[in-house]
């Protein structure tokens, strides 16, 4: 009979004997992720595409509100705050900065009743509270982190972290747009200046470039160097423009596959037919006076945030697939103290023109097919900072969508007692970015895009776990 000698060997002699399998085995899984890729068609246009199936809704307003909104000083009243007032949090609190108290802090604003549905909305939003019966509020939010940038981040990409598309340019890339003359995918910022992480809140990511945001200024021009910059004798322009695509297209033929080329030239050709189209739809001159005051924008404080708002009903109607508005530069709703005294000048100013949107695009038909979204990055916490402020609070913030199919007069999900957590029917960012593009009519498990050896998806479905939040619209769907 033999025996056979059996011996210990070293980690690295077993990593020596085993490296051409190891290596087979990683090969195999590359070559097998680049095949299933390959099955993945790769878009560098913007013309229209078709959904996975039947959208409600074809376009999307976001209007980002950096900086953390207090959800209980805004939507989500807790009167055990005002009953336990001066007392610390039973179970203490999650502290992001210094000067926390760990005291209670009770809402120094009013709250009452509004519309058939009863919705809370406190005396700071007067005009969103005059359409609460058009609003669907999502009061159990939660998210990844405490930072601003890195939540900004987290709600148009679904992680912490630079580098992946956000929502627009997945949503753009996608479906296209159904104006050629005009991108997928606008940005309407304050012309003081941009808030905190400036372009990053648009960036393509890994998508081609002609998927990112694209600015337009509030007046003059909307796109820099859009126009030339002395005036050309009739049909100069005209033909060297057609000379120079010509030129592009041979040079891209030389070059099949570089998506920055192609995304380059396409850029070139959609600001060519930009010229017209984007002067007109950004000239509001042509609105009646009814309109400009329903958003205030003679208004010295509300005006500017109203004409963004406007403008966005403007670029929708006209084909815009995705229209994002920020508030002015930095963090405004961030109130770390004197939250009393800070509050009500950001709070006037959005107001009017968020509530006239929902507004506008109802009395125009528009709102059943365009979705609107108010979101913060994250909420803020119970407890007191500094001189009567509120710190970051990442596990608990109130965001509302209207139109495109979500159910309006809603209020979904709850927090405890005291507003710091979210308890009931939670819903995370990836869940919110999932049932956004189903109402759009993308599964977002099957919206992909091979990067770095993987299909990625705008939700990251196979991390997160994302699924469409059936409860939030108006024909219930299945939670996936």
């Amino acid at each position: 009979m033999e025996h056979r000698v059996l011996r210990r060997i070293a980690r690295r002699e077993l990593l020596a004997l085993t490296s051409v399998s190891l290596g087979r085995i990683a090969a195999s899984h590359l070559l097998a992720e680049t095949s299933h890729a390959a099955q993945v068609p790769i878009h560098n246009n913007l013309r229209v595409r078709q959904g996975h199936f039947h959208a409600r809704a074809k376009a999307v307003i976001q209007l980002v509100q950096n900086g953390g909104p207090s959800q209980m000083d805004l939507f989500d009243p807790k009167p055990a705050l005002a009953k336990h007032a001066g007392q610390p949090h039973p179970d203490g609190v999650e502290i992001h900065q210094p000067g926390n108290k760990n005291v209670l802090l009770p809402s120094p604003f009013e709250f009452g009743r509004h519309g058939e549905c009863g919705m809370d909305v406190s005396d700071m939003l007067p005009h969103q509270a005059g359409i609460v019966d058009k609003l669907c509020f999502v009061r159990s939010m939660h998210t990844e982190h405490n930072n601003h940038l890195e939540g900004l981040n987290m709600l148009l990409t679904c992680k912490i972290f630079p580098g992946r598309p956000v929502m627009g340019a997945w949503i753009s890339y996608a479906l296209g747009t159904e104006n050629q003359n005009l991108p997928a995918y606008v940005v309407l910022r304050d012309p003081k200046g941009y808030t905190i992480g400036g372009k990053q809140l648009w960036a393509n990511g890994f998508l081609p470039a002609l998927y990112q945001g694209v600015e337009f200024n509030m007046s003059g021009s909307p796109v820099h160097h859009l126009k030339p910059a002395r005036q050309l004798p009739p049909g100069v322009q005209e033909r060297a423009l057609n000379y120079l695509a010509r030129i592009n297209r041979l040079h891209l033929d030389e070059r099949q596959g570089e998506s920055e080329l192609e995304s380059r030239i396409e850029n070139f050709e959609l600001a060519a037919r930009m010229q017209v189209e984007a002067m007109d739809v950004l000239d509001v001159e042509s609105e009646s006076p009814a309109t400009k005051k329903l958003y205030g924008i003679d208004d010295p404080v509300r005006g500017a945030y109203g004409l963004r708002c406007l403008m966005a009903r403007r670029l929708v109607e006209a084909g815009v697939r995705f229209v994002q508005v920020t508030t002015k530069p930095g963090q405004p709703w961030d109130h770390h103290n004197k939250l009393k005294q800070s509050m009500p000048g950001i709070a006037t100013e959005t107001d009017q023109g968020a509530a006239a949107l929902v507004r506008d695009l109802e009395q125009r038909g528009m709102l059943d097919e365009t979705i609107v979204m108010w979101a913060g990055e994250f909420g803020r916490l119970p407890t007191t900072q500094g001189d009567g402020g509120r710190d970051h609070n990442r596990n608990a913030f109130t965001i509302w969508f209207a139109g495109g199919g979500f159910r309006p007069g809603l209020a979904y999900g709850r927090t405890d007692d005291f507003g710091y957590k979210s308890v009931e029917d939670r819903v995370s960012v990836p869940d919110m970015i999932a049932t956004v593009l189903h109402q759009l009519g993308l599964d977002h498990r099957r919206t992909r895009y091979p990067h770095a050896g993987r299909l990625e998806t705008p939700s990251d479905v196979t991390v997160t776990g994302a699924r469409v939040v059936g409860g939030l619209l108006s024909n219930e769907v299945h939670t996936a």
